[in-house]
C-alpha cells in the first residue's frame, strides 16, 4: 500500500489541443517574427513593442508612437479633417480608403501636430504603415508640407517619423508631385535655420526615402529598418551585380555614412530630448 503511495509518477509534456489554441483570445500573445519568442501583448506594449529577447522592433501605429515620445497630454493635431479623393477614378480606391479609415481610425497615412518632448516644443509628423502601407498621396504630402511650414513660422524643430512603401500609385503623377512639394518645404526650413530631424522606421522606401525622409539635418533610424528606393531584386537586375548582405538596412547605411545614428526605440525619447536641448 505504502509502496503504491510513494511510487514515482511519470511526467508527460502537455500539448495544447487545437481547440485550446483557438480558445486563446486574439491579441493576447504575439510571436516575434525575428526570434520566434512568444510574447504577452500587454508586456510587449509596455516595452514599446520591442522584443525583450532579440530587440526586434514591431511596427507601431501613429498614436502609439506619439504617446511614446510626447509629454502626456501635450499634443495638438493639425489638419485632421483633410481627406483623399479619387482623382484618377482608380478601381476600388474609395472602398480601400474607407476600409483603412475603419481599420486604423485615421483619415490618412500621416498624423501631424505640435507638442512638447521633455518640455521642449516641436512640430511632429508620424506616418502610419497600416493606412495604405503609409503611401504618400496628395493629402499626405499636403499635411507634411503644412507641418513644415508651421515649423518654419513658429521656429519649432520638426520631427518626422517615416514608415512608407513610397508614392501612392492610385493617385499617379499627383502623388509623385508630393516629393518635390515636401522637399521644397524642407528646403525653406533649412534656409530659415529651423531644425529638421528625420526618423526612418521600417520600412522607408520609394518616393518617401527619395524625398523628405533623407533630408534631415539629423537622420536617425530604428535598428533593422529597411531603407531604400527600389527593391533589392530590381537593383540587382539593373546593375547586374550581387548586392552585399544586409544592403538597405539601417546598420548598413550607418556604416556607409548615409545616417547619423541608429537608435533603439527604448532610447529614442531621451535622445530626442538631448537633441532638442542642444538646439534650443
Amino acid at each position: 500500500m505504502f509502496k503504491d503511495l510513494f511510487r514515482k509518477q511519470r511526467r508527460y509534456a502537455t500539448i495544447p489541443s487545437e481547440k485550446a489554441k483557438k480558445e486563446v483570445p486574439e491579441g493576447v500573445i504575439e510571436k516575434c517574427p525575428s526570434c520566434g519568442t512568444i510574447l504577452i501583448a500587454k508586456e510587449l506594449e509596455k516595452n514599446l513593442k520591442v522584443c525583450k529577447s532579440c530587440s526586434y522592433h514591431f511596427p507601431m501605429s501613429a498614436q502609439e508612437r506619439i504617446q511614446s515620445i510626447v509629454d502626456v497630454g501635450r499634443f495638438f493635431e493639425y489638419d485632421p479633417d483633410l481627406l483623399s479623393e479619387d482623382p484618377l477614378s482608380f478601381p476600388n480606391y474609395p472602398e480601400k480608403l474607407a476600409q483603412d479609415k475603419e481599420k486604423t481610425n485615421l483619415n490618412e497615412a500621416v498624423v501631424t501636430g505640435e507638442g512638447t518632448i521633455g518640455g521642449y516644443p516641436a512640430v511632429i509628423g508620424v506616418m502610419d504603415p497600416r493606412f495604405r502601407m503609409g503611401s504618400m498621396g496628395s493629402v499626405v504630402g499636403e499635411k507634411i508640407t503644412r507641418a513644415a511650414e508651421r515649423a518654419t513660422m513658429k521656429r519649432y524643430p520638426f520631427l518626422l517619423f517615416s514608415a512608407s512603401g513610397g508614392a501612392r500609385m492610385q493617385e499617379g503623377v499627383l502623388s509623385l508631385m508630393q516629393m518635390a512639394k515636401t522637399s521644397a518645404a524642407i528646403e525653406k526650413m533649412n534656409r530659415n535655420k529651423v531644425l529638421f530631424v528625420s526618423i526612418l522606421t521600417n520600412p522607408t522606401t520609394g518616393g518617401v526615402s527619395a524625398s523628405f525622409a533623407s533630408l534631415g539635418d539629423i537622420n536617425i533610424a530604428e535598428p533593422g529598418a529597411l531603407i531604400g528606393f527600389a527593391g533589392r531584386r530590381v537593383i540587382e537586375q539593373t546593375v547586374r551585380q550581387r548586392l552585399p548582405e544586409g544592403f538597405q538596412t539601417a546598420e548598413f547605411l550607418l556604416k556607409h555614412g548615409q545616417l547619423d545614428m541608429v537608435c533603439s526605440r527604448l532610447e529614442l525619447r531621451d535622445t530626442l530630448i538631448k537633441i532638442l536641448e542642444f538646439h534650443a
